[in-house]
C-alpha cells in the first residue's frame, strides 16, 4: 500500500494527542514558534509578527493556520502590523495552495473562543483549508472523519519548496 494512503484522521482525537504530544508548552502555538525544529513541527514560514504551520489535524489537503507571534486570544488586541502581516501571509499562502493543490475554492477563518470552537482558545489562528467541488466535507459532519489523501510531511516538503518561489 502507498505510504501516504496508510492514514484515516480522526480529528475528535486531537485534544488528547495534542494533550500527550505538547503538554511541555503552555500554549501550542507559542511552543511551535519557540522551538528550532520547523520540520518537525510542520512550521512553513516565519515572519517577524506571525508565523504559518501545518494543521497535525486537517480537514483537508493543504490545511494551514496562520497564527500571531505574540500570545493573544483577542481580536481586538491585535496590533496593526500584526493584521497587516497576518493577511499579506494569507495571501501568500492561499497563491501558494492554488497552484500547488488547484483547489476549487477555500474556507478561512478563525474560531474566536472555546465555544466558537476554538481548539485552542488562548491563541488566535487563522485556519486556511482548500476545497474541492464534490470533496468529501460530508465525512467530518457525518462520519467524523477526515480524508486526507497526502502525508503532512510529503505536504509539508511541496509546500516548503513552493514557498522557495514566492
Amino acid at each position: 500500500m502507498d505510504k501516504d494512503m496508510e492514514r484515516i484522521w480522526a480529528p475528535w482525537r486531537s485534544h488528547d494527542l495534542l494533550a500527550e504530544g505538547y503538554k511541555k508548552w503552555d500554549c501550542l502555538f507559542c511552543g511551535l514558534y519557540s522551538s528550532d525544529d520547523d520540520e518537525k513541527n510542520l512550521v512553513l514560514e516565519r515572519g517577524n509578527r506571525c508565523f504559518c504551520v501545518m494543521n497535525l489535524f486537517p480537514y483537508n489537503n493543504g490545511h494551514i493556520m496562520i497564527a500571531p507571534v505574540r500570545h493573544t486570544a483577542s481580536f481586538e488586541s491585535l496590533l496593526p502590523e500584526e493584521l497587516a502581516e497576518m493577511n499579506e501571509m494569507m495571501q501568500r499562502w492561499i497563491g501558494i495552495l492554488k497552484a500547488l493543490y488547484r483547489p476549487d475554492g477555500f474556507n478561512v477563518g478563525m474560531n474566536i473562543g472555546t465555544a466558537a470552537g476554538a481548539g485552542v482558545a488562548g491563541h488566535l489562528h487563522w485556519h486556511i483549508v482548500p476545497r474541492w467541488s464534490g470533496d468529501s466535507n460530508f465525512m467530518s459532519a457525518i462520519g467524523r472523519t477526515d480524508v486526507v489523501s497526502v502525508s503532512l510531511q510529503t505536504s509539508y516538503k511541496k509546500l516548503r519548496e513552493a514557498l522557495k518561489d514566492k
